[in-house]
C-alpha cells in the first residue's frame, strides 16, 4: 500500500494544479484530483505556492480546513465510488448525489462519515470499518 508523506501528497496536489493551469496532459489520477481543485477555488492560491504550501500547518485551533486532507478525501471517496468498494457505496453516492443535487454537495456528506469513522478507528487504534462507514453513509440517504 502506498503511504504517501504529508510532502509529497501536497507536492502532487501543487503540481497537478501547475500542470492543469499550463495544459499538460494529466494522468488519470492527475485528472480526478485537478477536477475537484477546479471545485475549490478557495485553494486555488496555495496550489499555486507549492512552498507555502508545504510549510503552512493546519490545526483545529486556528479553525481551519486542511485543503490537501479535503482534497485527498475527494480523492478517496471518488476512487471508492469508481469501483463500488465497500459494496454498495456507489448506490449510496448516486441516491445521495440526487437527493442533495450534486455530486459535489454528496461527497461533502460522505466526506464526514469518512472522517468521523476514520477518527474513531484511530482513536481505538484499529483499521478502519467499512462495516461502520457504510452505516453512516446509509443514514445519509
Amino acid at each position: 500500500m502506498f503511504n504517501p508523506s504529508r510532502e509529497e501528497v501536497r507536492r502532487f496536489f501543487c503540481d497537478t494544479w501547475s500542470k492543469k493551469l499550463e495544459n499538460h496532459i494529466l494522468t488519470p489520477m492527475e485528472t480526478i484530483a485537478s477536477d475537484w481543485m477546479v471545485q475549490h477555488p478557495e485553494y486555488h492560491s496555495l496550489l499555486a505556492d507549492p512552498e507555502g504550501a508545504v510549510a503552512q500547518d493546519y490545526t483545529p485551533e486556528r479553525g481551519e480546513t486542511n485543503p490537501f486532507l479535503h482534497l485527498s478525501m475527494h480523492l478517496s471517496i471518488s476512487e471508492q465510488i469508481s469501483i463500488d468498494q465497500p459494496p454498495g457505496i456507489k448506490e449510496i453516492a448516486e441516491n445521495l448525489t440526487k437527493k442533495l443535487g450534486s455530486i459535489h454537495e454528496a461527497q461533502h456528506a460522505m466526506m464526514e462519515c469518512l472522517g468521523q469513522v476514520m477518527w474513531e478507528a484511530q482513536r481505538e487504534g484499529q483499521a478502519l470499518s467499512p462495516e461502520k462507514y457504510l452505516e453512516a453513509l446509509k443514514k445519509l440517504s
